[in-house]
């Protein structure tokens, strides 16, 4: 990659449990969406961008998984995740990027920042309590 978007270091928060080395890669269906195999895996240079993440993946479950973060490289190119990027928010301050190439991961990160109960319940009352179909569209 000539450009680098973002020099990192890169984060990805989801409820699986894994261990440095393995890699995390598109293909799977979304936690927002299930009806939707993602052709991209998703991370941040926000290490608690990928908290919210991790939170709102373990609210979508019903299996009481527990959220993580993971501090993530990237295997190859990445683009700017265009479902934040300048529909949502001009350029990207939340340092969002997706890749059809595979993360590897790096480690686990503790020292992300949980959200409050109050904001906790803010993101049920507008992405957990509706229905998938309402959640939005997913540029795939």
């Amino acid at each position: 990659m000539a450009d680098a978007l973002d020099d990192g270091p890169f984060f990805h928060g989801t409820t699986a449990d894994l261990r440095p080395g393995e890699l995390l890669s598109a293909g799977f269906r979304s936690n927002y969406r299930p009806d939707v195999v993602m052709n991209h895996i998703y991370f941040t240079a926000l290490r608690d961008g990928a908290g919210l993440a991790a939170e709102l993946a373990a609210e979508l479950q019903s299996d009481g998984a527990a959220p993580r973060v993971y501090e993530v490289e990237p295997t190859g190119a990445f683009e700017n995740d265009p479902n934040v990027t300048d529909k949502k928010f001009p350029g990207n301050p939340t340092r969002s990027f997706r890749s059809t190439e595979p993360l590897r991961v790096v480690a686990e990160v503790h020292d992300w920042t949980r959200l409050t109960p109050e904001a906790l319940q803010m993101w049920r009352d507008t992405i957990v309590s509706k229905s998938p179909a309402d959640r939005g569209e997913i540029i795939n």
